[in-house]
């Protein structure tokens, strides 16, 4: 059996001591309005992806807390994107509102007018302010951009540390994957009874997937691995590396003994499509390919070599269809866990084709509402790639968000009630499985600073 690389010894950690999170963070009014200022103003943060403005032309308005950003392509190179503080300089009204295309910015109270790279291309009787409107005062304010797998970060901080530094060592686990060649595949948002922090850890964890999801435990038994990246995490478990890297393993796939391998992939695979329901965290080429194992392999086959099998299998199919590979070796894809948290508000769940991603934000200064999007990122043929539009769901239903999605939005609320009760005396997470969560507290405090209400976890005593 190929032995485990260590992790890079620059890895973060934090301590596994239990810690206690004070409840603030998530119900305090003040917090919210402290946290628009303090994080949302200064952290690098993805506002949209390349693919939804491909064109000059082409904007996308991001909104976060009290701030509004459009983001715009500007010119024909992968690089003319530029991003823009979304006010009128005269009166302050936003000049854009979800995504479109234009040749001019233009605000609607009173006519004024901006160039897409920002300068103001004309104001309605300008002489009225006697020459002293200057061309510099008249720029619509930049705010800072930068580009990663596809993505366009934006941050309201011009003094920030460059996307490279921030991300850590995030990019070294996850750029082999080439994300920036995955197109979106569907998407949809609502509006969540929940503070955006209390969405979010939902999704930075395992440990809820025993109970939360029991149709999984036939795969799994719902132990997971976490650690923190520095302002980061991902957590993981065995079951990678069993179900889909067998060799790599301390056990074999199927665990249990008197299994037909072939079949229990082909299960496998198809509980993924049919019982998760989210056409994602595999594809119908995996399915496929699971499919024929039955005909290419005896019965007696290890799980090791049935899941190498597919995966080629899978590999060839793909290629047929004008889907290449990215080159990954089975050891970095094992440690890269199965769930990344990029810190303040992504995640990331990830696989050799394709991708599942989250975000959360806050609703306004809202402690007790949020904004929650979900999407799918899939690698597609060159020239078939489609393009969904970003739907509004509100309506909780599995035609609307499938099975396991409806099981985790049954908690959010239920949490954020339960939350202001006074009896409850803070979080209390599993410093070995949910790392993720105590690690995200600790960079918030940072964020927060002292003097203010703030999520330092306690050691419990």
């Amino acid at each position: 059996m190929t032995e485990l690389k260590k992790i890079d010894p620059g890895t973060s950690s934090i301590s596994d001591d239990p810690v206690i999170i004070p409840v603030e963070a998530y119900i305090s009014a003040d917090y919210a309005r402290q946290e628009a200022r303090k994080l949302w103003r200064r952290v690098w943060q993805v506002a949209c992806r390349e693919e939804e403005i491909p064109e000059i032309g082409d904007f996308y308005t991001y909104d976060i807390a009290e701030e509004s950003i459009i983001i715009a392509r500007v010119g024909p190179g992968a690089a003319d994107i530029a991003a823009y503080h979304n006010v009128c300089p005269h009166r302050g009204r936003r000049l854009t509102s979800g995504c479109g295309k234009t040749k001019r910015f233009f605000c609607r109270y009173h006519g004024w007018q901006w160039n897409l790279d920002g300068r103001n291309h004309k104001v309605v009787d300008r002489e009225d302010w006697g020459g002293v409107l200057s061309e510099e005062f008249l720029r619509l304010p930049q705010v800072k951009l930068a580009r990663w797998a596809g993505f366009v970060f934006v941050n309201l901080d011009p003094n920030s540390e460059p996307l490279e530094s921030f991300l850590g060592n995030v990019p070294y686990w996850l750029d082999p994957f080439e994300i920036g060649k995955m197109r979106y595949k569907w998407r949809q948002w609502l509006h969540f009874p929940c503070n955006w922090k209390v969405a979010l850890e939902a999704f930075i964890e395992g440990y809820h997937v025993g109970t939360s999801h029991p149709q999984i435990l036939r795969w799994s038994d719902g132990h997971t691995w976490s650690r923190a990246e520095g302002l980061h995490s991902c957590f993981g478990n065995a079951a990678r590396m069993t179900k889909i890297w067998g060799e790599q393993a301390e056990l074999t796939f199927p665990p249990r003994s008197g299994r037909d391998a072939r079949q229990e992939i082909t299960a496998f695979m198809e509980n993924m499509n049919e019982t998760v329901g989210l056409g994602t965290l595999t594809t119908q080429t995996f399915i496929d390919a699971a499919r024929k194992l039955k005909d290419v392999l005896p019965e007696n086959v290890s799980g090791a070599d049935a899941s190498k099998t597919m995966m080629e299998l899978a590999r060839q199919m793909d290629a047929a269809r004008g889907v290449e590979w990215p080159t990954i070796d089975p050891v970095h894809y094992a440690q890269s866990g199965t769930d990344w948290h990029i810190f303040p508000n992504t995640i990331f769940l990830h696989g050799m084709t394709y991708l599942l991603g989250y975000r959360a934000r806050p609703h306004g200064i809202d402690p007790d509402s949020c904004i929650f999007e979900v999407y799918a990122l899939e690698r597609f043929p060159e020239g078939q790639e489609p393009k969904p539009e970003n739907l509004h769901q509100p309506d909780i239903s599995k035609e609307s968000w499938q099975l396991v999605l409806c099981q985790d939005f049954q908690n959010m609320p239920e949490v954020q009630k339960g939350m202001k009760s006074s009896a409850f005396r803070g979080c209390v997470p599993s410093p070995l499985q949910e790392k993720p969560v105590i690690n995200f507290h600790h960079n918030l405090a940072e964020f927060m600073g002292s003097g203010e209400p703030q999520p330092f976890p306690k050691t419990i005593i």
